[in-house]
């Protein structure tokens, strides 16, 4: 057993390193930590995309209980937290009463999600994500360091902020999992 394990771990390092996609590297054009923080959610949303991309519109409205949140709603309120950020930090604003309209039931996940968020393929969350992205990547690039570091409330920085954007979407990477795993045969 042992050595099967350690053949296992020795073609996963092999095969990890001859791919090279468990490193972060700096876009070009981003500052260093901006940068970092770039490619992590990059790599984020890169395997959530891969993870839920096949689903067909049956699978992405599932719910497998009634607590629980489909994958639709998922990816949903993933891509309205990052918009909300994106938003705030970087364009300094809050959401206009359209925008809100929009994004609201995303972000919250309640009953009221349950019921709105359903009936758009796959491709729609992801597309929308796309566009939400562009932009906060095109923002970012626009920032530095000293920027990233700016306190804007007690004790929370930009930095946080978009740790907090990458953290939610790995939070709920594992939630989508759960579900994909509870999906009907």
């Amino acid at each position: 057993m042992r050595s099967i394990l350690l053949f296992a771990l020795c073609l996963n390092l092999c095969l990890t390193g001859l791919n090279a996609q468990y490193e972060i590297k700096i876009p070009e054009g981003y500052s260093p930590q901006i940068g970092a923080m770039v490619s992590m959610m990059e790599d984020i949303k890169n395997r959530i995309t891969a993870d839920v991309s096949e689903l067909s519109q049956e699978q992405v409205d599932f719910m497998f209980d009634e607590q629980a949140n489909s994958i639709g709603a998922l990816l949903m309120h993933i891509v309205a937290n990052e918009a909300y950020y994106q938003v705030e930090s970087l364009e300094g604003r809050q959401w206009t009463a359209e925008e809100a309209a929009f994004w609201t039931v995303g972000g919250e996940l309640g009953p009221k999600s349950k019921q709105e968020i359903k009936g758009k393929p796959v491709k729609y969350y992801l597309d929308l994500w796309d566009e939400v992205r562009a932009k906060s990547l095109e923002g970012l690039k626009t920032k530095d360091d000293a920027w990233f570091a700016a306190e804007v409330d007690d004790g929370v920085n930009l930095h946080w902020v978009w740790f907090h954007v990458l953290e939610h979407s790995s939070s709920h990477m594992g939630q989508i999992s759960l579900v994909k795993n509870r999906l009907p045969e």
